[in-house]
């Protein structure tokens, strides 16, 4: 099956997704000749993941699905922590050719209730400390046949882990035949005007948005050690913390709870990520914590702020403390990730910049004319 390829020398860069396609073989692809690359690090436990690891690993997740019966397009519900199984559950739902439906794992079982309905997913796969909030509901859900759980080595009810099902199945390297415009997985939106939206992802979307932002904006590569405060199952985190860095063979470090000041700047130190993804509000918190380390104990060179517009003053206060700039943008869900952003070394804060190359951008008024200078309309 062909790879993904991309002409930086062209304006805008041009992306060749080919018709026989596969989104989780290309990014293992990519990686196949540094196997001792070490992909993703747990923050917590220090254990690591290497390239190598992660595509046996991937593999073997994809392998034990097709053995439990889960055929091409079906969906399983991913509710798993930013953890070391968390890139691995994905991707081998995609090599296998089953549709992964990420959740939002701060949600309640009312939440996972109409997800699992909604998605009518076959499968669940569920970090162990979230299990709770299912354990009611998955007996009611009619399409569920198989539910796994994740960050476990044993379970009390004896339902099998990811841990053993990856231990247990065999390591042949098949890929499901996928097409570039095949249903590749799944996000849910914040559901602001009602309920969660299921928002469907090709194949072709998760290395556009590394080549067009990942590399064409933060000018990702191999060398770049990333933290992203967004977690995997937000489209932002997704983009940050897996596709961008594995399209390059960049680490990345993953914290399985929520960021505070103490857990972030413990991983700035820790670990020295060159590129930082926060939001606004993190931002703030960073500013205003009386052990916040200094420039020098930090080696970013980059950092990003998206889901809100990211205030002038948090810019600039940042950049004076850290001298590095952090280029504020526009993404979604339905967009999958940044398509309008401001750049290095031309950061204007309190602006959300410039459309990424490769997207194109305007903004008309109620009448459906383009807006002109110092004029408000919506942006399409």
């Amino acid at each position: 099956m062909q790879l993904s390829r991309a002409d930086h020398r062209a304006t805008p860069p041009r992306v060749t997704i080919p018709r026989d396609y596969n989104a989780a073989h290309d990014l293992l692809e990519r990686n196949a000749s540094r196997p001792a690359k070490v992909a993703f690090i747990d923050a917590v436990s220090g254990a690591q993941l290497t390239y190598g690891e992660l595509a046996e690993q991937s593999h073997r997740f994809a392998n034990a699905l097709r053995t439990q019966g889960f055929a091409p397009e079906s969906r399983v519900l991913l509710a798993v922590l930013d953890t070391l199984e968390w890139p691995v559950v994905f991707l081998g739902c995609i090599l296998a050719g089953v549709v992964p439906v990420a959740a939002n794992t701060l949600l309640t079982a009312r939440d996972f209730d109409f997800m699992l309905r909604d998605s009518r997913a076959q499968g669940l796969v569920v970090s162990q400390p979230l299990w709770p909030a299912f354990e009611g509901i998955v007996a009611a859900t009619g399409s569920l046949k198989t539910v796994i759980v994740a960050d476990a080595q044993a379970t009390a009810d004896d339902r099998p882990t990811v841990a053993a099902l990856v231990q247990a199945a065999p390591a042949i390297r098949k890929v499901t035949e996928t097409c570039s415009d095949d249903a590749c997985f799944w996000l849910y939106s914040s559901g602001s005007t009602g309920k969660p939206k299921g928002t469907v992802h090709l194949h072709s979307h998760l290395l556009q948005t590394a080549e067009l932002y990942g590399r064409g904006v933060l000018v990702i590569q191999e060398n770049d050690v990333v933290y992203s405060a967004a977690k995997l199952f937000f489209a932002y985190g997704l983009g940050n913390a897996l596709t961008f860095p594995m399209s390059v063979g960049a680490t990345t470090v993953l914290l399985p709870s929520r960021p505070t000041p103490d857990s972030v700047f413990g991983i700035l130190k820790k670990f020295q990520p060159t590129i930082f993804y926060g939001v606004p509000t993190l931002y703030s918190l960073l500013l205003n914590d009386a052990g916040r380390p200094k420039k020098n104990e930090l080696k970013l060179r980059v950092c990003t702020s998206a889901g809100e517009a990211l205030p002038a003053e948090i810019g600039r206060k940042w950049t004076a403390e850290y001298g590095c700039d952090i280029l504020d943008g526009i993404g979604s869900t339905e967009m999958l990730h940044i398509f309008l952003s401001n750049r290095p070394g031309h950061v204007r804060y309190g602006t959300t910049g410039k459309a990424v190359p490769g997207y194109e951008l305007r903004i008309v008024g109620d009448d459906g004319r383009e807006c002109g200078d110092d004029e408000i309309g919506e942006l399409q």
